[in-house]
């Protein structure tokens, strides 16, 4: 019986295909609060706890299963390819963009056009702009 299990439980590892979800993106910043006002108040994410109550961590929901966690200790900014992003979506591109002009806040297109968003072939528009300490966020109108 013993040798029919351990058989059964090799056939079953050679077969395993994984299946991963995303949980979370990390960023590592140097103010802690400027970064979390930002994601709060800017990008409409909600705070949820954190296991750590040291003053270093703020966890965002981003969705339904997954989150932001933004971490205290980054020592200078540093910068990042726009390639390399995370994107939100948002009800309304144009609204979002208005909000973003009435905060001073910079964004631009696909091509680095200041202030206005692109179109893609699917339709959906996008923007893109950088958070306190540089990481690139798309933000488009895509449907979720």
């Amino acid at each position: 019986m013993l040798s029919f299990s351990l058989g059964l439980f090799s056939f079953a590892q050679k077969n395993y295909k994984p299946k991963a979800s995303l949980n979370h993106t990390a960023i590592f910043v140097m103010d802690l609060k400027k970064s979390g006002d930002f994601y709060q108040q800017i990008i409409g994410l909600d705070t949820i706890a954190e296991p750590f109550h040291d003053g270093k961590h703020i966890w965002l929901r981003t969705g339904e299963h997954t989150m932001l966690h933004i971490i205290q200790g980054a020592d200078a900014k540093k910068e990042y390819y726009k390639n390399q992003h995370t994107c939100f979506s948002v009800r309304d591109i144009t609204v979002f963009a208005e909000t973003l002009k009435k905060s001073n806040i910079i964004f631009e297109d696909v091509n680095g056009n200041k202030n206005v968003f692109s179109k893609r072939t699917d339709g959906v528009h996008q923007l893109w702009l950088q958070d306190p300490d540089g990481y690139w966020i798309e933000v488009n109108d895509d449907k979720y």
